[in-house]
């Protein structure tokens, strides 16, 4: 570290992050069927606008020119996620030979560009048959999980090292199921709680299925959405609707997986729901599979308190919906944060993103952490002269790398960091009306444009070095 500038150590992973529905498109070719997510984006107001992921940016036939792109930009690492239903269209039997050479493509482009896949198996798009037989709910989907990591594990476990079974499990969950602004829209909190379990299981035995078929230097990992809670006062009954939050957000996932049981109080507070008779006795155990790495998606943190008694607004930032995300603490009242906002509504404190990693330092010691998502929506349009300036997400961006910096100082070890996201794309319930990107994308013509935070966040990953004072392009 110099005067004006705080380093990375060499080796530091410096990507970036999509979702195959958000970007690759072709959603009827080479044999890939509906997911949720096809069907939910089709269902009359589930989506902004109507938009659906059928075209999306069109990776699907783009993909040598976007890898390319992120070697000019100076990324050394990538983080996508295979289409469930491109694989495996049902979601059971053989895979589509034509849908893993997508991906046996695309790994082999990124390292002859020098950039290390990482490979995220399940990013929301269950097969819209696995669906229809029971979904996450079911515990017949967890084990349909396993063979689906088994079968990508057998095409391109030789040449990809890094693994993430699930992204946001919370979100398949308790957005899917119980809230239901987000495929496949259901809107049952015991539902929600049987499909949390069943993904925390599924991801046990996707563990479990790659340990057996991968090389020994695979690294594999999960990508939590943990949520920094903040009681809104120390007052007991703020302290106690923290307290219930961080069960249903946090531990639900953590526990099983990092201990091997779930918490006694996230227990008591849903017992009026359901007593847990979905949970066999070795499931916790199944779910504790060895990790690698814990990967942190952090936005925003989250302020909480007792009911107010007011008029039931909720500001939780996951969508508008009648109904609850958040089974047996649905009078838990969220508050927006004083400050800057994105375009999400989202407030921009990166000190959540300290708070996160230093809780998983202490809760996951001797595990490597990675940032697997972190960024930011802007209302992003190209300039006169056809540029696309941002200097909000630059401040963003620089101001969570140096909590990502502080953090690694006071003992984390966080080995990368991948921004979302690479580009421009559907962006789930909200169509195509948020732009997370640091690539613009003009969704009429496909064209790429790397916007001022893509160049700066690329020169900062050649050089590993976050200057200061923050230097904008």
């Amino acid at each position: 570290m110099t005067e004006g500038t705080d380093s990375f150590p060499p080796g530091f992973l410096w990507g970036s992050a999509t979702a195959a529905y958000q970007i690759e498109g072709a959603a009827r070719e080479d044999g890939r069927t509906p997911s949720i997510w096809d069907t939910f984006s089709r269902t009359p107001g589930k989506v902004l606008g109507g938009d659906t992921g059928d075209v999306a940016v069109d990776h699907y036939h783009r993909m040598r020119d976007d890898v390319r792109m992120m070697a000019d930009l100076g990324l050394n690492a990538y983080r996508f996620s295979v289409s469930w239903p491109r694989v495996q269209p049902t979601g059971r039997g053989p895979a589509v030979e034509r849908g893993l050479d997508f991906y046996r493509a695309l790994t082999d482009e990124l390292l002859a560009a020098g950039i290390t896949p990482s490979l995220t198996l399940y990013h929301w798009d269950l097969p819209q048959e696995l669906e229809d037989a029971g979904g996450w709910p079911a515990r017949d989907t967890a084990y349909r999980f396993a063979e689906y990591a088994r079968l990508v594990a057998d095409a391109v476990g030789d040449r990809v090292e890094l693994w993430t079974t699930l992204n946001e499990p919370w979100c398949s969950a308790f957005l899917g199921y119980g809230s239901g602004v987000h495929a496949p829209g259901r809107t049952d909190p015991v539902a929600a709680l049987r499909a949390a379990h069943h993904l925390n299981l599924g991801h046990g035995l996707a563990v479990q299925a790659l340990r057996a078929a991968l090389p020994a230097r695979a690294r594999i990992g999960v990508s939590l959405n943990p949520s920094a809670v903040r009681p809104l006062t120390q007052s007991p009954g703020d302290l106690d609707a923290r307290r219930r939050i961080d069960a249903l957000a946090n531990r639900i996932f953590t526990g099983p997986m990092l201990r091997g049981a779930y918490p006694a109080d996230l227990l008591a507070d849903t017992a009026h729901l359901t007593d847990w008779s979905f949970v066999r006795d070795e499931d916790p155990a199944t779910a504790r599979a060895r990790l690698d790495f814990l990967g942190v998606n952090y936005y925003a943190p989250a302020v909480v308190s007792e009911a107010s008694g007011g008029d039931g607004t909720r500001r939780d930032g996951h969508g508008s919906s009648e109904h609850s995300p958040w089974p047996g603490s649905e009078a838990v009242a969220f508050h927006q944060p004083p400050g800057e906002l994105t375009a999400m509504d989202w407030s921009v404190d990166p000190t959540g993103l300290y708070d996160l990693l230093m809780r998983y330092a202490r809760e996951a010691p001797g595990t490597d952490l990675l940032v697997t998502e972190n960024g930011a929506a802007y209302d992003d349009k190209p300039g006169d002269d056809g540029a696309v300036h941002d200097p909000d997400r630059i401040r963003y961006l620089h101001g969570h790398l140096a909590a990502v910096r502080r953090a690694m100082r006071d003992g984390a070890g966080v080995r990368g960091y991948f921004l979302w996201s690479l580009m421009d794309n559907f962006e789930w319930a909200y169509g195509y009306s948020k732009r997370f990107g640091a690539v613009y994308v003009d969704y009429e013509t496909q064209e790429r444009t790397p916007k001022s935070s893509a160049h700066w966040y690329g020169r900062v990953a050649r050089t590993g070095v976050l200057p200061y004072p923050m230097l904008e392009e």
